[in-house]
């Protein structure tokens, strides 16, 4: 079961994807505490705003993300947070 809080969908930051277009994988966070955080952005011009132009990106329904957590797991969804400077893609593959 979902937070029933969340939007019907999110989008995701993910790393480049590959050459081989095997697909994009979803990127994971690490918080000031340790935890694993999943970062997600309510909209794709949230995610553009907190990440920057040339973050590549996957939108995926909310109802998907306990498969999400099985492949990738996380102990927290941090919504809308702003990625540091220095952390952002300056280039999109």
């Amino acid at each position: 079961m979902t937070n029933p809080d969340l939007p019907a969908a999110l989008y995701l930051p993910t790393s480049e994807t590959p050459k081989d277009h095997s697909g994009a994988s979803i990127e994971l966070r690490r918080t000031p505490d340790g935890r694993t955080a999943l970062v997600a952005f309510t909209s794709l011009d949230q995610l553009v705003s907190c990440c920057g132009e040339h973050q590549p990106w996957a939108r995926v329904a909310t109802e998907d993300l306990p498969a999400i957590h099985r492949a990738r797991p996380y102990d927290v969804i941090v919504l809308d947070s702003p990625l540091p400077e220095g952390l952002r893609h300056t280039t999109r593959a």
